[in-house]
């Protein structure tokens, strides 16, 4: 069975100014998930599926998933701050969504096979999508427990209008032993790389630690997880109007209590993305000259 792409296309865009998902960056008006989605079609994938919110889903169909059909089957499924588990009611006043992990939930219905997860605004490289399709692939049938995600260089993750939010990483021997989230990396005035940690200090990280662009790979049973991790984090948080499930929390929960391996999947492909509004013009080159490079067609749908 060919593995499925799930794309997280419900991030309000709030450093960005807009929704980043609908923006054509590409030289004739392609969106940074159309890229992925070639990406994924040429690798292998069997199957897209998109969590947006309810809120721009008929721009988001004529818009964006026209243009996939004949090419690949695809479903939709909605993220929102209501959709919690049973014994739970959202906070009047929460307007941010849960998480990432959040929104990985909510495609437990539809996704019944190995999978791969990815944020729509990214841009990971063909290569990328290659090397998780072939490690989804090669799972033997009912598979569980034995993640996968691709590490990229924070080196080539950053943004010089601001700071952004990884997953650093930490590997023995090709597997991952940690992944925490930081939010804060940016540069300091020796253009060093450095995060801000617990206490708000800053901490200087290599330009060639990894770290997780939300580029995973999971059986189904991660979202049994998912649901187990969320009941609890919510018990803690759930009063806390800016607190989120993060997917590299639970993956480093399962890591250190040795429920799951994750092995970290190395790729020649490089991560850039529009994080702020100053992005947009290097990101709009950067596909130009793929394009111009051969690597895309004129057309890809």
């Amino acid at each position: 069975m060919k593995p499925t792409l799930f794309v997280l296309a419900a991030g309000m865009g709030s450093r960005y100014g807009g929704l980043k998902q609908l923006d054509g960056l590409g030289p004739h008006g392609e969106t940074i998930m159309d890229y992925s989605i070639y990406d994924a079609i040429h690798s292998g994938f069997g199957k897209v599926v998109f969590v947006i919110r309810k809120d721009f889903e008929d721009d988001f169909r004529s818009k964006i998933l026209a243009k996939y059909e004949n090419h690949i089957p695809t479903e939709v499924v909605f993220q929102s701050v209501n959709d919690l588990p049973q014994g739970f009611t959202c906070p009047p006043e929460r307007t941010k969504p849960w998480g990432t992990n959040h929104a990985l939930l909510m495609g437990k219905n539809v996704i019944h096979e190995p999978f791969a997860i990815i944020n729509s605004d990214d841009y990971y490289g063909r290569n990328s999508f290659e090397v998780m399709a072939r490690e989804l692939s090669s799972l033997p049938q009912g598979s569980t427990a034995h993640y996968s995600m691709v590490g990229f260089n924070v080196g080539n993750t950053m943004s010089e209008s601001g700071t952004v939010s990884r997953g650093v990483c930490e590997t023995q021997d090709g597997i991952l032993t940690s992944v925490v989230e930081r939010t804060k990396i940016g540069y300091n005035d020796a253009h060093q790389i450095f995060f801000l940690d617990e206490n708000e200090q800053p901490q200087i990280i290599p330009a060639d630690t990894p770290v997780s662009m939300n580029f995973w790979g999971f059986t189904p049973d991660y979202f049994q997880h998912s649901e187990d991790f969320f009941v609890r984090f919510l018990k803690d948080n759930i009063d806390k109007p800016k607190a989120e499930f993060f997917i590299p929390s639970l993956v480093n929960e399962l890591v250190e209590n040795k429920t799951a391996q994750v092995k970290v999947l190395k790729t020649s492909s490089k991560w850039f993305g529009v994080t702020y509004a100053e992005d947009r013009p290097a990101v709009v080159e950067k596909f130009a000259q793929l394009h111009r490079d051969g690597i895309y067609p004129e057309k890809m749908f």
